[in-house]
């Protein structure tokens, strides 16, 4: 990827550093990542999670991708691609990680959360998702889960901002329930926000020029605090259905 996040040193998003070149040569060794925690492979897929969807939102919407061009068919497609993988193959993935085993599925994942989710965001672009991330790093509950569990839960939040159908929500919480992922805001360290923390998470995700702005659709801190509260009870609803 010819993108970098960083992060304050307390954890707080701080920017994305876009590069003037993709590196020549991705090399992953898939032996060494199945000795890795398994939670690791599920963050990757939370994060390539978002890919389609945040895709769908900047093509719908004509923004410049993340290079400055137009998104293509080809990074639709490939967006595509990573999404129907994980649901395909994510849950066989999780358990060779856990026996640290490699498998054609660990194999396809691993290819979905680099390959896939890389090419697809970079050339079609980030939107709510992203930026829900980015919000919730200003939450100090939040500080102890991974960068791809919390573009997770964003994803469900990019859901409820654009008013999905049902059934791609309970696509999304059946899959990210199956691997870990989580689907409610106490699963992200926020058993019991009060609206000034939910006011200060949405107010930085959709701050001036932060990717939210590529939805298709005018967004609020006000839209963004009911999408975060809309996202935590469908996840909620969900969970006894899942146990």
């Amino acid at each position: 990827s010819a993108l970098s996040i960083v992060y304050h040193e307390d954890g707080t998003f701080r920017e994305c550093r876009v590069f003037g070149r993709n590196p020549d040569l991705v090399l992953v060794d898939t032996a060494v990542v199945a000795q890795a925690p398994p939670r690791l492979l599920a963050a990757g897929m939370g994060d390539a999670l978002a890919t389609v969807f945040e895709a769908r939102a900047c093509a719908a919407g004509s923004v410049a991708n993340m290079r400055g061009g137009a998104s293509t068919r080809t990074a639709l497609s490939l967006a595509e691609l990573c999404y129907r993988t994980l649901l395909e193959d994510g849950r066989g993935a999780l358990d060779a990680a856990r026996a640290h085993a490699v498998t054609p599925a660990f194999e396809r994942v691993v290819e979905a959360n680099t390959l896939l989710s890389g090419l697809g965001f970079e050339s079609s672009g980030l939107a709510a998702a992203h930026s829900v991330h980015n919000g919730l790093t200003a939450a100090a509950g939040t500080r102890p889960f991974l960068h791809g569990e919390k573009v997770a839960f964003g994803t469900l939040v990019q859901l409820a901002l654009e008013r999905r159908e049902r059934a791609v929500v309970d696509e999304v919480l059946r899959f990210s329930t199956s691997v870990g992922l989580p689907v409610t805001l106490r699963e992200i360290g926020l058993p019991d926000p009060d609206r000034p923390l939910l006011e200060a998470v949405a107010a930085r995700a959709a701050a001036p020029g932060e990717t939210i702005h590529n939805e298709p659709f005018p967004v609020t801190v006000e839209t963004v605090v009911a999408a975060i509260l809309e996202a935590d009870a469908a996840g909620r609803a969900f969970l006894p259905s899942a146990a």
